[in-house]
């Protein structure tokens, strides 16, 4: 009796490898063993650019009146108690913080629900709508005194604080809902559905999945419409009238006279209107950047 004896297959070739030393090495240019000086010189000479004018305020809010010391010393604070008690920068300072914070919360609160309309609904006129908030952002500020002085006055809002928070709001929303409407085009639609198929409605789906993964977006929003609003100086020069009711930088403006200026008051004020900002911008920076990283990417 004839029998085949049972043969196993052969076994797969083993994949072909090049040799570590036969591998193709990376070029490395010019450009990328840069020595470590033509790093550091640029950057150490625009720092000093950079810290030179911030020293120099300092060293003419600390010194004392008349003197000409290059070193602060010794260290006085007249000046600063000179504009925030006789020249009224508490009241300003008081005035550009209630603008800055009303400006923030109604830029986000409109923009928000603008910006949720443009990225999740379709309509006839939605691009010429685009269109028309990206072109106003090539109209100067100065264009629109005339105008919105006209209706603030039919109004009866002339000298009020809510006139400067409405211009505010008004020149930062087109800019605002853009950014608004692209950081919810990164959150995928889908996390929606499912809401909705779990029964949330539409707000609530909004309100519980896609606000919270908004909130770099919304900070670096809010914060940007803040900082306009806190230095933004026309708008309060041309529709507030009452010193009570003026802002920090027209209380700037008013240390400066055609026949003399008190450096030390104004470099104590210009101080005084720089803090704020930097505090803000030390804590928000991390959801700062995030915001606007995310706001520049398409999901």
């Amino acid at each position: 009796m004839i029998t085949k004896e049972a043969t196993a297959p052969a076994p797969a070739p083993a994949p072909v490898t090049p040799a570590a030393d036969q591998r193709p090495r990376k070029k490395h240019r010019a450009w990328d063993e840069a020595p470590r000086w033509q790093i550091y010189v640029p950057l150490s000479i625009y720092l000093l650019f950079t810290l030179i004018p911030f020293y120099w305020i300092l060293l003419f809010a600390l010194r004392p009146a008349g003197s000409t010391s290059l070193v602060p010393w010794p260290m006085t604070f007249e000046h600063f108690e000179k504009v925030w008690n006789d020249r009224d920068f508490g009241v300003y300072f008081q005035n550009s913080v209630l603008t800055g914070v009303a400006t923030l919360l109604l830029t986000t609160l409109v923009a928000l629900t603008g910006g949720y309309a443009l990225a999740r609904f379709d309509f006839k006129i939605k691009r010429g709508f685009m269109l028309a908030l990206l072109c106003t952002q090539f109209v100067p500020g100065a264009l629109l005194l005339v105008p919105l002085f006209q209706i603030f006055a039919e109004l009866k809002m002339i000298n009020s604080l809510a006139s400067v928070i409405i211009a505010e709001t008004v020149f930062q929303l087109p800019l605002s809902m853009i950014l608004i409407s692209g950081f919810i085009r990164n959150v995928p639609y889908s996390l929606e559905e499912a809401a909705w198929v779990d029964g949330c409605n539409r707000l609530t789906a909004f309100r519980i999945v896609v606000l919270p993964l908004l909130r770099p977006g919304l900070i670096a929003v809010g914060s940007f419409a803040f900082v306009h609003a806190w230095n933004h100086f026309l708008f309060a020069l041309m529709f507030l009238s009452d010193q009570s009711k003026q802002t920090i930088p027209v209380g700037l403006n008013t240390l400066m006279s055609a026949d003399s200026v008190d450096l030390g008051a104004l470099a104590a004020g210009g101080i005084i209107a720089a803090v704020p900002v930097v505090i803000v911008f030390a804590f928000i920076q991390k959801w700062l950047i995030t915001g606007f990283s995310a706001g520049a990417v398409k999901g």
